[in-house]
């Protein structure tokens, strides 16, 4: 694709960036075919090509965000399944990233969406601030059908039933091995996956140890700073994640880690891409060595001596698409299941997104109820005992639309090796 970005716009990094990303482009449209929101709408705006011809023109030529962009830049699920299909090697993932961030900075967004995302940027990324706002949302539940905005009704309707206590496993320590000791890892705790569902580190947590592995809390982690960055607010975004470096590196720098283990999958993308976020900054090094050793939990299982087993259960496996397409990690978590024992089947356009993505099921509540509820009917056909994802978005949005339970790969392996049935399982007799 040809641009016209002048020397002077080039002398910016970023801007650099974007004309090599848009460059690369070839207009062939592969990216179409793979891309939800042009399979919902149909709109070429709606596609990766489409936007990439709005992010284009809105870059080169230095004006603010116009309504329109914006629009089409918001319905992106950042699900990625374009980087997949690219023959040409497009990295999207890096130009929408800057694209969210420009219209951050030059567009006015009206005033309740101005709110509701600055809420959301407060509130998500923050456990305890996050419990409290699901005691409340518990509370006005029941009265979602009065609510006027979409959004706010999609919001409600995403409240979990229970809401966990604390698990104390999140707090500062160090799990010793069971036995000989394989590999010393730390275990990337998050944020909102602490006050939704303190079983899935509960249970990496028993079945790392399990294998071989010290398991590490390290002091200061927090939020990876995905869902402000996705947000553009760059300056939440690095602030989550150069405290969550700080917090890796003290523990490379003493005891030493092999891994940093991230059992949400919409995290470990962000996180092994620290090391450009932080291009050409104080913490560039640091995170470059963060970003190296950052591994998903189906990464370092395959590292390890999973016992082989047969469990006379029948497995829907979802594909995260930040796992798929971010990672590029397709085939580690049905292998492992497999060597459980576990019969494990797909569903049909497994490649295609579940409508999770972050925050897009909260702000964009009409395309996700669409893609969320494909999804479930591509599940529900393979007749499944249970579902299993590796990310706790998908675990979410498929859970609220759906009888058949669903747990976390870690759920299934640490319950195959000798742990407790996962409580979803439990609850469904």
């Amino acid at each position: 694709m040809k641009t016209t970005f002048t020397p002077e716009q080039l002398r910016d990094p970023a801007l650099q960036d974007a004309n090599d990303i848009l460059r690369a482009c070839v207009h062939c449209g592969f990216c179409t075919a793979t891309c939800p929101t042009y399979l919902v709408l149909g709109d070429e705006l709606d596609s990766p090509r489409g936007r990439i011809y709005l992010i284009k023109d809105m870059l080169e030529s230095g004006r603010p965000a116009d309504k329109q962009t914006v629009k089409h830049v918001d319905r992106c699920l950042s699900c990625l399944a374009c980087m997949t299909t690219c023959p040409s090697g497009v990295h999207y993932m890096h130009l929408v990233d800057h694209a969210r961030e420009y219209i951050e900075q030059t567009y006015k967004r009206p005033l309740f969406e101005r709110l509701l995302r600055w809420a959301l940027a407060k509130i998500l990324p923050y456990p305890t601030r996050f419990r409290v706002a699901l005691l409340g949302a518990k509370i006005a539940a029941p009265f979602r059908r009065l609510i006027p905005d979409p959004r706010l009704r999609a919001m409600l309707a995403m409240v979990p039933d229970q809401i966990p206590p604390v698990s104390r496993n999140d707090d500062v320590q160090v799990f010793p091995a069971k036995g000989v000791r394989k590999m010393r890892v730390a275990l990337m705790t998050g944020c909102a996956q602490k006050a939704l569902n303190t079983d899935i580190n509960d249970a990496t947590i028993r079945l790392l140890t399990r294998l071989g592995c010290d398991v590490v809390i390290a002091r200061g982690q927090g939020c990876c700073g995905a869902l402000t960055h996705h947000m553009g607010k760059t300056a939440a975004s690095h602030g989550s994640a150069g405290r969550n470096i700080k917090a890796w590196v003290a523990e490379m720098d003493g005891d030493g880690l092999d891994a940093i283990v991230i059992n949400t999958s919409g995290c470990g993308t962000t996180v092994k891409d620290y090391g450009h976020m932080f291009k050409n900054q104080p913490l560039a090094v640091d995170a470059a060595r963060v970003a190296a050793i950052s591994r998903d939990v189906s990464e370092v299982l395959m590292r390890l001596d999973l016992p082989e087993g047969k469990q006379e259960l029948r497995v829907a496996y979802h594909a995260a698409c930040s796992l798929q397409h971010g990672q590029q990690i397709k085939t580690h978590p049905k292998t492992l299941l497999k060597r459980a024992g576990f019969e494990v089947v797909e569903p049909r356009d497994a490649h295609l997104c579940c409508g999770s993505a972050g925050t897009y099921n909260l702000m964009q509540p009409e395309i996700s109820g669409e893609l969320k509820n494909r999804k479930i009917a591509a599940l529900e056909a393979k007749a499944p005992d249970v579902i299993a994802a590796g990310n706790i978005g998908c675990m979410m949005q498929i859970g609220s639309g759906t009888e058949v339970p669903i747990v976390h790969t870690v759920e299934l392996l640490d319950w195959a090796t000798g742990g407790p049935v996962p409580p979803n399982l439990r609850k469904m007799g």
